[in-house]
């Protein structure tokens, strides 16, 4: 009887041990036309095909979303300025289901406009939304089973760039943490700055970092941003005229050392920069062009930090907002807002060239996606 026990259970832990992982492709949208609000889709990573496996309703403008370091919970920004009869936009707080079903949680006032970008922190203690429109983030603590408190500090930005029509004051469109945690750092379109933010041990309050920001070249309006693997630089969209910056950290001293044009040389037409991110191995920069409608891949020196336009790729589509690069690093997906589509690129990883994959999903209004491995 226990030689019996004792295989059962040898081998339902090489079961579990064998066990595929599971993945995920959640999906933010806008809900001002057929969107129903929050899709998640299965993935599969060897051949990039979706397969639709729940719709969270949602008709708040959930076009951001972030995900918690442990796989537990979803995070989504409603894009509103009318939460609960408030002058605010909210986010909305969901605990992800065995098979990637959301249940939500609790939802919260930003205390500002159009939140339009959600981050989680590496320890997964802290949440924080950026309001477009009234220019501010929003700081949250996280609680253990996944909820948000209220807002526990919201900081205003000040300032305002040449472009009368864009940037009349600040647009505060996303925040990241660096890997460690210490720093906040936060895009503004409106007043053409990087802002650095970090906070005194045993302090949830954040406070102008020693260097508190980095200026971007006069009406180029950072949008979003991303960092070298090694951390020691930040790669960043401009949404007017889309262009890429590059910015050096020394030793905690931030400097801009390149803005390189995301669009051909040949190209006289109207666009606008959107979503930024780096390969896993950090050799290649990609970015979304909306108007001139295609992913711009760069080549990056990994030691200057320098980079080189080597392709621009058609996205099958109209007005690529954020895309994502798969887990395992195969294929990157592009949500395309007003074609209601995303597209499938397989990645070419000795050049990280892009090379259209002949797949093309149907999804109303896709804005954010976010992959999930469980």
């Amino acid at each position: 009887m226990k030689t019996s026990f004792l295989f059962i259970a040898i081998t339902v832990l090489f079961l579990s041990c064998k066990r595929e992982k599971q993945y995920f492709l959640y999906i933010g949208t806008y809900t001002d036309q057929e969107s129903e609000g929050i899709y998640c889709y299965s993935y599969n990573p060897e051949s990039g095909d979706l397969v639709l496996k729940h719709v969270t309703p949602n008709k708040e403008n959930p076009s951001f979303l972030d995900i918690h370091p442990n796989g537990k919970f979803l995070y989504a920004v409603s894009e509103t300025n009318d939460y609960q009869k408030m002058d605010s936009g909210s986010v909305t707080a969901y605990r992800i289901t065995e098979d990637g079903g959301l249940e939500k949680i609790n939802q919260e006032a930003t205390k500002g406009n159009h939140p339009c970008h959600i981050v989680v922190s590496p320890d997964g203690t802290t949440a924080v939304a950026s309001n477009y429109t009234s220019g501010s983030i929003s700081i949250y603590q996280i609680r253990e089973d996944g909820g948000l408190s209220e807002v526990e500090q919201l900081i205003r930005h000040v300032g305002q760039g040449p472009d009368s029509a864009r940037q009349q004051g600040p647009h505060a469109h996303s925040s990241l943490f660096t890997k460690n945690g210490h720093l906040l750092v936060t895009a503004d379109l409106g007043t053409d700055r990087i802002d650095f933010y970090s906070h005194s041990p045993g302090s949830k309050a954040y406070m102008p970092a020693s260097q508190e920001s980095i200026s971007m070249p006069p009406g180029f309006g950072p949008r979003h941003f991303d960092f070298s693997p090694d951390g020691k630089f930040i790669y960043v969209m401009n949404e007017m005229g889309s262009s890429v910056g590059v910015i050096r950290n020394t030793d905690g001293a931030f400097s801009l050392i390149e803005t390189v044009s995301s669009l051909p040389g040949n190209y006289t037409g109207e666009s606008f920069g959107a979503d930024i991110h780096l390969s896993r191995d950090g050799r290649f920069v990609y970015c979304s062009n909306r108007g001139h409608n295609s992913l711009a891949v760069f080549s990056r020196d990994e030691q200057s930090g320098r980079i080189t336009l080597v392709q621009n790729e058609p996205v099958q589509g109209n007005w690529p907002r954020n895309f994502a690069i798969d887990p395992d690093g195969n294929y990157l997906l592009v949500a395309n807002q007003r074609s209601d589509n995303v597209t499938l690129f397989s990645i070419d990883k000795k050049t990280g060239r892009l090379s259209y994959a002949n797949q093309n999903k149907h999804i109303p209004s896709p804005v954010c996606l976010k992959f999930l491995a469980k």
